[in-house]
């Protein structure tokens, strides 16, 4: 057949019109090929007058090329197409240029395949195939869809051995670093639909009994593997600051912070002064103390003293001697503070002197 029908077959049939590439090529094809005697076409023609290669469209390079000798000659004019010499008996193997109206047998390639490559679990594969499907020289390019990220290679290359130049890629779900639990007073519930912290994953924040949320309350992994928010703190609710009553004292306790939640306060007082209120004050989840702040007042007088003050601030009214029994109460407490016990006796009805009228 005519070069440009040849070359029309073989790429319905096949790939394209052969290209040798190298000596090997040859050796192979003369061995493998039967004898025609119009010898064979083959993919090299002269476009604008260069020899190119028609599958490639690349020149022939002057130290590939294989020429019988004397040849390219055009001799019969317009000898622009190429055969092969196959199994002649001399340069066998080599190229002579002939008209392309001739016709004789063709030699067609056709081009190794790589296998068929699949888009991968949650990406897409777009190929582009220069000799059909998945074959010598096909191409793959790969990307992920969105909340996942590409484990190997995006641009996969058919090679000449029918072997692609790497392994398929694989699409990952996007993960977001572990949030801390180490924070105490809070608890955290978190939904993982694709995969332990991955992408859409939503953990909701709250806090324990005593304790407010600093922050918001939920946040997600977005697609660049970062949380929407940042964690939130929980802080211990505080009470109002207590003070230590006037002749008293105050011991606290605080676990978690100063005057918060379950801070807890003794109260006690001085000497010759008793407590009125709760002597343990505790700080509560609601932000109050569990009673109010006791006071300390003065001890109350015992009975038999009060009798004896009283009795001698009467006598000495009855003799114009107040500031006397006045002295006598400031004596008579002095004494009471100092758990003085007074002694009673019967009185045989003789005035102290100092009563005496002059």
């Amino acid at each position: 057949m005519e070069w440009n029908k040849a070359r029309q077959w073989c790429r319905q049939h096949y790939t394209d019109m052969v290209a040798i590439q190298n000596n090997e090529e040859v050796i192979y094809l003369n061995q493998m090929l039967p004898y025609h005697k119009s010898y064979y076409w083959i993919g090299l023609r002269k476009i604008a007058g260069q020899w190119m290669w028609v599958g490639t469209m690349k020149p022939l390079a002057p130290e590939a090329a294989n020429w019988a000798i004397g040849e390219p000659n055009d001799r019969g004019t317009n000898e622009d197409c190429v055969e092969i010499y196959i199994k002649r008996s001399n340069d066998v193997g080599r190229w002579n240029d002939d008209k392309c109206s001739k016709k004789k047998a063709t030699l067609c390639y056709k081009a190794v395949e790589c296998g068929v490559l699949e888009s991968p679990d949650h990406g897409v594969a777009q190929c582009n195939h220069v000799y059909g499907d998945f074959r010598f020289n096909s191409s793959c390019h790969f990307h992920c869809k969105h909340g996942y990220i590409l484990k190997g290679s995006q641009h996969l290359h058919c090679l000449s051995l029918g072997k692609w130049n790497s392994d398929p890629p694989e699409c990952q779900v996007v993960e977001c670093p572990s949030i801390s639990t180490s924070t105490s007073g809070w608890n955290m519930t978190c939904v993982h639909p694709l995969g332990t912290n991955s992408y859409n994953s939503t953990c909701e924040f709250s806090c324990e009994d005593g304790f407010e949320l600093r922050g918001l309350h939920t946040t997600q992994c977005d697609h660049t593997g970062k949380w929407t928010h940042n964690t939130p703190n929980c802080t211990a609710v505080t009470c109002k600051p207590l003070v230590s009553p006037q002749k008293g004292h105050m011991t606290c306790t605080d676990p978690v912070g100063k005057f918060s939640f379950g801070s807890s306060c003794a109260v006690s007082c001085e000497e010759g002064y008793t407590l009125r209120g709760q002597n343990t004050l505790t700080c509560l989840s609601s932000g109050n103390w569990s009673a109010e702040t006791a006071v300390c007042e003065v001890q109350d007088m015992p009975l038999g003293t009060a009798f004896l003050v009283y009795s001698a601030i009467g006598a000495a009214s009855s003799f114009g001697l107040l500031l006397i029994g006045g002295l006598l109460l400031l004596m008579v407490r002095q004494c009471s503070r100092d758990k003085f016990t007074p002694h009673y006796s019967a009185w045989d009805g003789t005035l102290n002197p100092v009563f005496e009228e002059n």
